[in-house]
C-alpha cells in the first residue's frame, strides 16, 4: 500500500494545501477566515512562513488579485520584551 504525500503548507499548525481549499470551498474568502477555519499562521512563527503560500492559494481559488488579499491579523510576542532591548536593535 502506498502512503498519500500530503502537502504541508503551514509546518508550524501541520495544515496541508487541501485543508485550505476546503475552507475556501466553505465560504472563507479572507486570509483571517483562513486563518480562522484551518489554523494557518498561528503557530509559532506567526505566518511569517507560510502566509505567502496561504495567499497564493487564496488568489488562485477565489480570483483576486495578491493586492486585494490583506494580510491577516498577528499577535504581540507571547514573552514580554524590555524597552530597552528594542531600543538596542534601532541603533
Amino acid at each position: 500500500m502506498q502512503e498519500e504525500t500530503k502537502n504541508y503548507i503551514c509546518r508550524c499548525e501541520e495544515v496541508t494545501r487541501e485543508e485550505i481549499e476546503e475552507a475556501i470551498r466553505n465560504g472563507a474568502t479572507t486570509m483571517n477566515e483562513v486563518k480562522r477555519w484551518s489554523r494557518a499562521g498561528m503557530g509559532l512563527c506567526q505566518g511569517k512562513i507560510c502566509s505567502r503560500n496561504v495567499s497564493r492559494i487564496v488568489c488562485e481559488a477565489t480570483g483576486k488579485k495578491p493586492e486585494e488579499v490583506l494580510p491577516s491579523t498577528v499577535r504581540q510576542p507571547v514573552r514580554p520584551v524590555r524597552i530597552d532591548v528594542i531600543a538596542k536593535d534601532k541603533e
